[in-house]
């Protein structure tokens, strides 16, 4: 369900958006909202500039790929071992943990 996430470093289109996004989160939720989101994001070029600018979103809203981030042997292992094993997810007092 969650191995083929792109890598963090990625910069894509969303849909709804007109700035360009650089992916720097999965499997991640947003404080009080019960959902758990593919990504987090910040504008690019900007980057981070505070936890505001943080944009939470799921493949769906993406438009367009433009840079497919940085995949080395430890991107490579993590996607395997750790999000191609990640099945239904819930959130537990603002945790995420397997349903």
């Amino acid at each position: 369900m969650y191995k083929d996430l792109l890598p963090c470093g990625s910069i894509v289109e969303l849909k709804e958006g007109e700035h360009l996004v650089m992916i720097i989160g999965r499997v991640v939720t947003a404080e009080g909202n019960d959902h758990i989101f593919d990504y987090a994001g910040c504008f690019y070029p900007e980057g981070l500039a505070g936890d505001d600018n943080t944009l939470f979103f799921d493949r769906a809203a993406i438009e367009r790929i433009l840079f497919i981030g940085f995949q080395d042997k430890q991107e490579l292992e993590y996607r395997d071992e750790v999000l191609s094993r990640l099945g239904e997810l819930k959130l537990v007092d603002g945790e995420i943990s397997e349903a």
